[in-house]
């Protein structure tokens, strides 16, 4: 098996842990924003128990410290979106709009590295997009879920492109730039914290009994794992190529929150349709990564 191969798979496995973590935003009665604190505060304590295991733990210059921490600004801006996208539809909605990131990496790309809009990887975008307007039957009930879903998919498609080039100049391993993004990403999120409290007075900030166990789940299996193997996935394949690959997360996210939750009544044609184009973006991009030689 080829290098790329592994890669590859690891990247969607990556993808189907991933298909559970908006299944959380049902579970766990916190508001975005405290939600992703807690969540984050868990999968640093997870995060310095492994490094510190396997001897991976280490420090780095403060220049690639300042530089990683700042990107964890962007990821941690990304989660309180997307959980707040949830709160304000479902998990199905929120989730699907996460395909979007897609086009907004081929957007994004040319601006931040300057390069020519590729046509191939736009075609193939629309092709994702097509899909999750079928899956939801171009239903806009959900507006303020969908708007700050979109809203997740465009911040997350800038982190994936900026974590490239930060993880290339810096030269740091997949664990030490995670560690270092989510130790940015909880201290900008405590400095809001105040402001979020002040404009949401009596909102609940502390878990409930059944929220501490699901926020520990989150933390370390749903959270650690997946986002270390994607950004050695970042690594070896190109920002737009995970993107395509995480357009199946909301496939998984959808038929677990049926199941679960019963958000899907009924399944029609345009479900099935929109699945088989998100699948056939993937197939696409997955081939033409699997055929070229870099």
């Amino acid at each position: 098996m080829t290098e790329k191969s592994k890669t590859l798979i690891i990247l969607h496995i990556a993808v189907f842990l991933a298909g559970w973590t908006g299944l959380f935003g049902r579970w766990i009665s916190l508001d975005g924003l405290p939600l992703v604190w807690y969540r984050i505060m868990v999968s640093v304590v997870t995060l310095v128990a492994f490094m510190a295991l396997s001897g991976k733990l280490h420090r780095s210059g403060w220049r690639a410290v300042w530089r990683i921490a700042a990107l964890g600004i962007l990821l941690s801006l990304h989660w309180v979106a997307f959980y707040a996208s949830i709160k304000a539809s479902n998990v199905s909605v929120g989730v699907a709009c996460i395909a979007t990131s897609c086009f907004f990496s081929v957007v994004f790309d040319p601006i931040i590295n300057r390069r020519r809009m590729s046509i191939r990887d736009m075609l193939i975008s629309f092709i994702a997009i097509a899909g999750i307007l079928l899956i939801f039957s171009l239903d806009v009930r959900y507006r303020l879920g969908i708007a700050l879903g979109l809203l997740s998919a465009a911040i997350y498609s800038v982190f994936a492109l900026l974590n490239i080039n930060v993880a290339s100049d810096t030269g740091e391993d997949s664990a030490t730039m995670l560690l270092y993004e989510l130790i940015g990403g909880v201290l900008f999120l405590t400095l809001c914290m105040p402001l979020y409290a002040h404009m949401n007075p009596g909102t609940q900030v502390a878990p409930a009994g059944g929220d501490l166990l699901a926020l520990l789940i989150l933390g370390s299996l749903f959270t650690v794992v997946p986002f270390l193997f994607q950004i050695h996935a970042l690594r070896k394949l190109n920002a737009f190529t995970v993107n395509v690959a995480y357009n199946l997360e909301p496939v998984y996210s959808i038929f677990f929150a049926a199941i679960l939750f019963g958000e899907t009544k009924e399944v029609g044609p345009s479900f099935w349709l929109g699945l088989l184009l998100i699948v056939i973006s993937v197939v696409l991009q997955t081939t033409t990564v699997m055929r070229s030689k870099r």
